[in-house]
């Protein structure tokens, strides 16, 4: 049974907030990530275009990745709203994030990238971003590319971060409203580097990557 999802996910009361794990995406994780690609853009995949991914990963190279909070260990309030709002048995954990990228000879494209809107600005994206990097690193990938809105100064910032720069521009890319799309490189894939920026995200952020 398809489970509904909320458009807007409240705030736990504080104290409660528990850690984020990194996997990699399930069939059963479909219905949350949907959810949040409907959220975040105009043009959003079809649920079959996930489940295509991750049927024939293998054949396309796909990789698709959540970001889940786990649940705390005792927390009525939190069982119990999930369990109302027909959030499977109340105890499952929330998809809060999510990617996708394409590794084919050496190049890892990074497909898709999203955090739920209620989960912005805590840092989310970065994990995310930096869990892709270090499973294109496991999977011997040398540079990675990716398009990005140009209007989409934020986004761009953090792919600056971890060494991405534009090196060409797409004109109409985007089929909504043709907005053009920065194409930026990163190239090669520091292993270095990803390592210190690693290590800084998980001194501000508790998280496990079980991708690698």
């Amino acid at each position: 049974m398809t489970h509904a999802t909320p458009d807007r996910l409240p705030a736990l009361p504080t104290g409660t907030l528990s850690a984020y794990t990194l996997r990699l995406m399930r069939p059963e994780d479909i219905p949350q990530v949907s959810h949040i690609d409907a959220l975040s853009f105009s043009t959003p995949w079809p649920a079959g275009s996930y489940t295509f991914e991750l049927s024939n990963s293998h054949s396309t190279g796909s990789r698709l990745i959540v970001l889940e909070q786990r649940p705390p260990a005792v927390n009525r309030w939190r069982r119990g709203w999930q369990a109302l709002r027909g959030l499977g048995n109340g105890v499952s954990p929330l998809i809060v994030g999510y990617a996708g990228m394409w590794n084919i000879s050496g190049e890892a494209h990074v497909s898709t990238i999203a955090v739920h809107p209620d989960w912005r600005g805590q840092g989310l994206g970065e994990i995310v971003l930096n869990g892709l990097l270090n499973l294109a690193l496991a999977l011997e990938a040398e540079y990675s590319i990716l398009e990005v809105r140009v209007s989409n100064e934020s986004a761009q910032n953090l792919y600056r971060k971890y060494g991405y720069e534009v090196v060409s521009r797409r004109k109409n890319y985007y089929r909504d409203n043709s907005e053009d799309a920065f194409l930026m490189n990163l190239n090669p894939l520091d292993a270095a580097r990803l390592a210190t920026l690693t290590t800084a995200l998980r001194a501000k952020i508790d998280f496990d990557n079980r991708l690698v």
